[in-house]
């Protein structure tokens, strides 16, 4: 059977915490990754691509569901407080395997608490426990760094990144004679932070004098208190640039190293002619702060530092070196996308295909606007909402200032206008059309009498 005579495979790989401005094609940031560029050339990526909720286990089950997480109790991650997750459900998966396909998952499993990848439609899950032993056997002395991470002392083959993909590269080689199409999804637990960086790539940034984030230089002037606030529960108030460099530099390093790693499953489907015949997509979880605000890790905000990811498709039928513009959102779209691409029936979820896009069309009645939601809980409960369009973000806390921001003048989020005489009416709309989304997506806020007069009636201080 010819490539042109089967189904496509597809291959998913998500990092975890990767900012959308750290890939070279965007443009903004000095960083090496050669590998996803080539995707972005052979592809669509996306310049507006946005995460559900900015923490790891929700946006990841949303990816599976579509649904918003706040919809069924996915708050926040496993292990502080009690929060709802999926169970199996037929999901995108599931009926890929039915459908046919052959299905493999490797690394960080997030969706559910209670289930393994393999009841959700994986016929294989290769998680970490066999690179610790490894690593534990042959390197005993290893130790990593703090949570600004550091030089790693395993060789670049060793580290998580390339041990995670070769092992994926193997398996698609063993899938290659197959008649069967098949679906492999990576899911790396980097860039998050500690960035343990392998040679090459820590001496790659290792002495580069970086750029300042965007929103480094934000005063947090009229801000909501907790994000003061953050800095001083991390113990990071007052730290210069120079003093956020190293662990810049480590971020930088790592995110290289990632897409060093990825290079050994795109040559395995090169070798094994299966490259022109693969959907392939590159996504992220949340982004990171890394130094922006003078904040670490992405809990408590909502600038587009965390909610922000990268986005990139390639693959049979995908329009080849575009940048689409339009708000999608990672979660709610990619199961309706998954579907439309491979022709399997998901469970309804809130989003929307997002092939239109993918094939370079610009569809009217696509979104106007996203929304987004973050409930922290480590440093004691705080809530947001956000809605954002092209021009304009409004983020809705529950208890404390809301924060509203001029995208066309301010695109780095550092002043709060939300008491600026000339933006009230567009404020006062963005609110109500947000507590019409947050009803639509059944947030549970969305459903009391006594907040509804916040953004209904503009009862906020």
């Amino acid at each position: 059977m010819t490539n042109a005579e089967k189904r496509p495979n597809f291959l998913m790989i998500v990092a975890d915490q990767h900012r959308a401005d750290m890939i070279g094609a965007a443009g903004k940031f000095p960083v090496e990754t050669p590998n996803l560029d080539a995707l972005c050339a052979r592809g669509t990526r996306f310049e507006n691509a946005f995460t559900p909720l900015p923490v790891c286990a929700p946006a990841r089950q949303s990816m599976l569901c579509g649904l918003n997480p706040d919809s069924y109790g996915a708050y926040w991650n496993f292990g502080f407080f009690a929060a709802a997750s999926l169970s199996p459900n037929d999901y995108w998966p599931a009926q890929l395997q039915k459908s046919g396909y052959r299905t493999a998952f490797f690394g960080k499993w997030a969706a559910s608490q209670h289930h393994g990848a393999t009841e959700f439609g994986y016929d294989s899950y290769t998680g970490f426990a066999e690179h610790s032993a490894l690593i534990a056997e042959k390197f005993p002395e290893h130790k990593g760094h703090g949570w600004f991470g550091g030089k790693s002392d395993l060789p670049l083959e060793f580290s998580k990144t390339h041990w995670l993909a070769g092992k994926a590269a193997e398996q698609i080689r063993s899938y290659a004679d197959a008649d069967e199409p098949w679906h492999i999804r990576i899911d790396y637990t980097d860039p998050h932070l500690p960035c343990e960086v392998s040679e090459p790539f820590y001496s790659r940034y290792a002495e580069a004098d970086l750029p300042e984030w965007g929103g480094f230089s934000d005063p947090l002037t009229g801000k909501p208190y907790i994000q003061k606030q953050q800095q001083l529960n991390w113990g990071l108030d007052g730290m210069t640039w120079e003093d956020w460099l190293p662990c810049v530099r480590n971020y930088y390093g790592m995110v290289s190293q990632i897409d060093d790693s990825i290079g050994l499953m795109l040559k395995a489907l090169e070798e094994s002619g299966q490259l022109d015949n693969t959907v392939i997509f590159y996504l992220a979880d949340h982004g990171d702060t890394c130094g922006s605000r003078g904040m670490i890790d992405k809990h408590y905000i909502l600038y587009d530092d965390v909610v922000k990811v990268p986005l990139i498709v390639c693959g049979p039928a995908i329009a080849q070196g575009a940048v689409a513009d339009e708000l999608v959102s990672i979660g709610l779209d990619l199961p309706p996308t998954v579907d439309a691409l491979f022709g399997v029936t998901s469970p309804e979820a809130q989003g929307q295909s997002m092939m239109p896009l993918m094939r370079g069309e610009h569809p009217e009645d696509w979104r106007k606007e996203i929304v987004a939601s973050s409930n922290g809980q480590q440093f004691g409960f705080f809530n947001q909402r956000m809605l954002r369009d092209h021009s304009y973000k409004y983020v809705w806390n529950l208890t404390d200032i809301d924060e509203f921001y001029d995208l066309t003048v301010d695109p780095d989020e550092k002043e709060n206008r939300i008491h600026l005489p000339e933006y009230a009416e567009r404020i006062s709309a963005m609110r109500k059309r947000l507590a019409e989304l947050l009803k639509e997506q059944g947030d549970p806020f969305a459903k009391s009498s006594w907040l509804d007069r916040q953004l209904y009636e503009d009862k906020k201080q």
